[in-house]
């Protein structure tokens, strides 16, 4: 019986992180059906997304889940074109012309908006700049205005533990880490003693993990201030503590820092539940935060009772979640900061499925769950491009050489998996030196040259 040809599938999959590596394994495991040519486009020179660039440098346990990406970039079946960024560099026509349908995994980097009086005061910063700015993020300014005494942190959760934890960590604490060492420089320099951190909802309906929660215990010369009106006020706790068991974690963690004593540190983290943050105080920049206290409605959730409070601080960092970027010809949703889309599948204004763009990770469900979450989204997501050969787009150059040569007559100085690893390489050697596991590299002009051997 004469065999019938494979049918080629040529995606292009733009974003790096662990969505978009995610995504591209399991369309290789299909190949038993198709020849698959996987392509993964990024904005930076280097790959992996958040896990780079969004987890706090002291999180080496966390960081772990590069291994499984790398793993899947190692295969030698996925070709990486770093340094290129969609809108700018490559459009959606151009994808057409060379690819059957594309993946956008480009996440939520930018902070959520907190539409409050004072919101914009100088002083007051979105926890997303703060967290590229100590991770090395090639494209925000290497100083940061680390000048407060008193910094509040608004959120309750692991990005704003993150926040507040950096602020108060002693820096010399770091050095193990891959801190960059601009960053490492001015949180030696940083001259705050407190930090507040504001959540509107009671200590039992937070969103840390207790993992994350645990680490701020674990801070060398830093106190813990709670304040016993959080506790015990809401009837439905002890429900909570007898069938969660993350919650029963999380209530022992606070139970056990109730219970010690305080004073003798030179910093102090102050965590305030029932307080919702209503006005950043000042005239030319920030000096305080006003928060109105809040009381279980008995619904789940909570309300304002009119007690208002006023805390002097000269900082405020609002962590209360990321927001999706929207992308040149791809249809986006304003409110939810998404791709909108049907199981993956793109659609329009009219609710219309848009013919070979689909999406996955955080711009395709918002900033919500943690990367075992992203991994099950991509199943989805490619199920439905698998599913979807008649709507393939049928690409007028498939030659994978097409692309690099489109890149090189456009002068982008892309870079590729080759170059990760020189780059890699570099910065571990950098780490070494000084008896770390690596330093990163931060100016994404050095990074490019490294990657490209220039």
């Amino acid at each position: 019986m004469t065999e019938l040809p494979r049918t080629t599938l040529r995606v292009a999959i733009v974003g790096a992180g662990p969505a978009g590596i995610f995504a591209a394994d399991l369309l290789l495991k299909a190949e038993r059906h198709f020849d698959v040519s996987i392509d993964l486009f990024e904005q930076l020179p280097a790959p992996y997304g958040l896990v780079r660039y969004g987890v706090a440098p002291d999180h080496p346990r966390i960081k772990g889940i590069v291994n499984a990406l790398r793993e899947v970039l190692d295969g030698g079946n996925i070709r990486l074109f770093g340094n290129v960024r969609y809108g700018r560099d490559i459009t959606l026509d151009d994808l057409k012309r060379h690819y059957n349908a594309v993946i956008f995994t480009t996440g939520a980097v930018k902070d959520a908006e907190l539409e409050i009086p004072g919101v914009n005061l100088p002083g007051s910063f979105g926890a997303a700049e703060f967290v590229s700015w100590y991770d090395g993020h090639p494209d925000v300014p290497r100083d940061w205005p680390l000048d407060q005494r008193t910094a509040a942190v608004i959120g309750n959760g692991n990005v704003a533990l993150d926040v507040t934890r950096m602020l108060a960590k002693h820096a010399e604490d770091l050095l193990p880490t891959e801190v960059p060492a601009s960053v490492y420089a001015r949180l030696a320099a940083s001259p705050i003693t407190d930090v507040h951190l504001f959540g509107r909802r009671g200590p039992l309906q937070v969103r840390f993990t207790p993992l994350e929660l645990r680490e701020l215990g674990e801070l060398r010369d830093v106190d813990l201030i709670l304040d016993e009106a959080d506790f015990g006020i809401d009837p439905s706790d002890e429900r909570s503590i007898a069938t969660n068991k993350q919650l029963f974690v999380i209530n022992r963690v606070l139970t056990d820092w109730r219970s010690r004593s305080t004073g003798q540190a030179s910093r102090r983290i102050h965590l305030h539940f029932y307080s919702r943050p209503v006005e950043i105080l000042g005239t030319d920049r920030v000096t305080g935060i006003r928060v109105e206290r809040t009381a279980p409605d008995g619904e789940g959730g909570v309300e304002g009772t009119g007690e208002f409070r006023d805390y002097a601080v000269d900082g405020v960092y609002r962590a209360i979640g990321y927001f999706g970027t929207p992308l040149a010809d791809i249809p986006f949703d304003d409110r939810r900061g998404v791709i909108p889309n049907r199981a993956g599948r793109a659609i329009d204004d009219e609710g219309e499925e848009v013919p070979g763009v689909y999406a996955s990770g955080w711009i395709k469900r918002g900033p919500v769950g943690l990367i075992g979450a992203t991994k099950s989204d991509a199943m989805e997501t490619v199920q439905a491009v698998l599913g979807d050969q008649a709507q393939w787009w049928s690409p007028e150059e498939p030659s994978p050489e097409a692309v690099a040569a489109m890149l090189d007559a456009r002068g982008i100085r892309f870079t590729t998996v080759e170059g990760w690893h020189r780059l890699d390489a570099h910065e571990r050697a950098l780490g070494e030196a000084e008896e770390r596991e690596r330093i990163k590299v931060v100016p994404r002009d050095e990074m490019v040259d490294i990657s490209r051997a220039d």
